[in-house]
């Protein structure tokens, strides 16, 4: 079985969002349903290329040639969610989103500011204030189906969580990821993403995010762990 990335979802600019990849990826999980899945990114996924999937009873990899590109497994953790923000707050916050200049990956289908409103993105999350949280607004749009795809879910869990710290002095990518979706989103109804930073260790940070409906509703959770680029694939960015 082959897997494919469309082109209009990169983070970096020649390979996919990294939420929106893991997101896709779990979907390939052989695992029961009832156990959250967690995807590790091993390199970063390509975009238009046909990726050979390979399943296992536990675990599920995915590869292109001999590289390989993610492993999925069953989440060994506890997945916690991040606390709800109002609306309003997570418009004050957007207000001081710090990419509009300097953004290491400009034209990233979520958080990207060179890119075309398109899907309720892009989402600019900035500090909230008074509190150690980034938190942002997100409108999403039906696809074909009327539903709000949960790849798209994944993505929105992703980049806000990149924000926690400082990406345009330190930028960093997305290592691993495991989300649980109670409910999707409904289209054109506000919803708020909120993260928070809860550890950093050297070049790696563990973040929390999550997504809440205009209510305060608890819609899904994501932990992430993301890596800071060393001085040589910083000049590449992805």
């Amino acid at each position: 079985m082959d897997v494919r990335i469309g082109g209009a979802y990169n983070g970096p600019a020649h390979s996919a969002n990294g939420g929106y990849a893991c997101g896709v990826f779990a979907g390939l999980a052989t695992f029961p349903e009832a156990t959250p899945p967690a995807v590790t990114l091993h390199t970063p996924p390509p975009l238009q290329t046909d990726l050979e999937v390979r399943a296992g009873a536990r675990r599920t990899q995915v590869w292109h040639g001999e590289r390989l590109i993610a492993t999925i497994g069953p989440e060994a953790g506890k997945v916690e969610e991040v606390e709800p923000v109002t609306v309003t707050e997570a418009k004050q916050a957007e207000s001081a989103f710090e990419g509009w200049e300097g953004h290491p990956f400009p034209t990233c289908f979520v958080c990207g500011v060179e890119r075309a409103p398109s899907g309720g993105f892009p989402v600019t999350p900035g500090k909230v204030g008074g509190r150690d949280l980034v938190a942002c607004t997100w409108t999403p749009e039906a696809d074909d189906d009327g539903e709000v795809p949960i790849a798209l879910v994944w993505s929105v869990l992703d980049c806000p969580g990149g924000w926690t710290g400082d990406p345009v002095r330190e930028p960093m990518v997305l290592g691993r990821m495991s989300a649980i979706v109670h409910k999707r989103p409904l289209p054109g109804r506000t919803h708020v993403i909120v993260g928070r930073l809860r550890r950093r260790h050297g070049r790696t940070a563990n973040v929390g995010t999550a997504l809440y409906d205009e209510t305060g509703g608890l819609l899904a959770k994501a932990a992430s762990v993301w890596i800071a680029l060393d001085s040589g694939k910083r000049e590449e960015k992805g």
